[in-house]
């Protein structure tokens, strides 16, 4: 492999760029990348142009192979990667279009707190949610369920949370699918999968998942915002992870599975990581039903730690959740495939999405979305790394048309985890971030090198993109004050 891009890569305006179809023979679609001038460099270095051109080959795939501004690096599909396929056009489901942290996901939960009043504080409170809130690689909760229990989180996902407890109907209301895939089968999920998964509930786990106190800083649409229920000044709480140990295995299970179907489909592979069945095979059935189980744990997941949250601000204000105005915004996915109506070429279709770090933000008025966002649209939860700033967005109506409603799911790397942990070596990470005025705790003094802010992209240029190029409106720019980390 070339150490840089040198297939062809045309402008066609300050912020999309086209691989043409014409470029490889197996290609059916071209490649179109949202980025600026300045990042397009470094795409280019990091070779996922390749990745894109990869993807543009798939049977049944629709229009464009997309690539979002935060794209880097990934399994088959690079991360930031969106794949539309035509259910009834030969389109195929791949495991690495959906990633292995399947409903690797993001909530934003706003307060009636002002960050002014509460920074005396914020210390008591970031060392509570870390003790509170079980964190690292392989953490156990608290919160347990195995045997038939196990199932029926994977059958109902955040309802059966609230169902015992762990939330109100609201938050399933301010849940992407009110979060829960009704195509779940857990006859399809192996025993190791339910063995990993039965312990690991409301934990959040290693890598860039975090919990993160933040500041509303700025709110770009007013309206809109209040809508949300946010205001500058205000205190947010965002929680970022996903299906644990559970949605790893799913996906390591079905990569075996797949790389076996595309042989017996005749599937010509470009990338054997992009091993992939028709959609309607038993295969890619079988997939899905699991995809669709971890996806509703995650769900379950994130539910159970807004739970946890809410309980340590409960102890530490002395004060009940409602009270505080801890009402969840919304929560979004940006690792998983999902069954969608889009017009094609003026013909509406059934389509697969896969969606690999990239989130869905459909416009105002949109069918799916409960009545009281559809004034204002989906809220879209970007985040950046732990030194900068999340961005919470909305998709646009050109969006919608151009991407299928998605935006990209956060700043994306631009330094690999092995790279950022060298050079973050002889670094005191959490220092650094506390002269800022940011408190972070960590289970790891690894984890915080590699999720160092200089190993993202500036998210500040990241949500540009989207915005310039018109497929997202920016509703509120939040701060980090503290973050606890695996």
């Amino acid at each position: 492999m070339e150490k840089t891009w040198v297939g062809p890569l045309h402008r066609i305006d300050d912020y999309r760029w086209q691989i043409p179809k014409s470029y490889r023979a197996d290609m059916r679609v071209p490649g179109l990348i949202f980025a600026s001038e300045k990042m397009i460099a470094a795409i280019k270095q990091d070779q996922t142009p390749v990745q894109v051109a990869n993807v543009a080959t798939l049977p049944g795939i629709v229009r464009y192979s997309l690539a979002m501004p935060d794209i880097h690096w990934g399994y088959g599909l690079p991360i930031g990667g969106v794949c539309a396929v035509d259910i009834e056009k030969e389109g195929v489901v791949t495991p690495g279009g959906v990633g292995s942290d399947i409903n690797c996901g993001v909530r934003l939960l706003r307060t009636n707190l002002k960050v002014a009043d509460v920074k005396e504080k914020m210390e008591e409170l970031i060392s509570a949610l870390f003790s509170t809130v079980p964190v690292g690689l392989g953490s156990k909760g608290g919160i347990r369920a195995v045997g038939k229990e196990e199932e029926r989180v994977l059958l109902e996902g955040s309802e059966w949370a609230v169902k015992h407890g762990y939330g109100t109907k609201e938050d399933l209301e301010a849940t992407e699918e009110g979060g829960c895939l009704d195509f779940a089968n857990p006859d399809c999920v192996s025993q190791r999968a339910l063995e990993r998964g039965g312990s690991q509930l409301g934990t959040l786990g290693s890598g860039n998942h975090f919990l993160e106190i933040q500041e509303v800083a700025t709110v770009y649409d007013e309206k809109i915002a209040k809508g949300f229920g946010l205001f500058p000044g205000q205190l947010a709480i965002m929680i970022h992870t996903g299906s644990r140990g559970f949605g790893y295995q799913v996906c390591e299970d079905y990569v075996k599975v797949m790389l076996d179907a595309a042989r017996r489909y005749n599937i010509s592979l470009s990338d054997k990581q992009l091993c992939c069945a028709p959609v309607e095979s038993k295969e890619g059935k079988a997939y899905l039903g699991a995809m669709a189980c971890a996806a509703n744990y995650a769900w379950a997941n994130r539910q159970c730690l807004m739970y946890l949250t809410r309980k340590v601000f409960e102890r530490i204000f002395g004060r009940s959740f409602a009270d505080l105005g801890m009402e969840l915004v919304y929560d979004v996915a940006h690792n998983i495939g999902k069954f969608e109506k889009h017009k094609i070429d003026g013909v509406e279709r059934r389509l697969f999405i896969h969606r690999k770090g990239a989130t869905r933000a459909f416009p105002q008025g949109h069918s799916v979305l409960p009545e009281k966002l559809k004034p204002y649209g989906q809220p879209a939860i970007v985040p950046g790394d732990m030194g900068r700033a999340s961005y919470l967005l909305v998709g646009t109506e050109q969006g919608y048309e151009e991407t299928y409603g998605t935006v990209c799911h956060g700043a994306g790397r631009v330094m690999s985890r092995t790279q950022a942990i060298k050079r973050g070596a002889r670094r005191a990470i959490d220092q650094e971030l506390r002269k800022k005025g940011i408190i972070v705790k960590s289970a790891g003094r690894e984890t915080l090198a590699e999720e160092m802010p200089e190993a993202y992209k500036d998210i500040d240029e990241v949500v540009d993109v989207l915005y310039k190029a018109g497929i997202a409106r920016k509703i509120a720019r939040m701060k980090p004050l503290g973050v606890i980390k695996g």
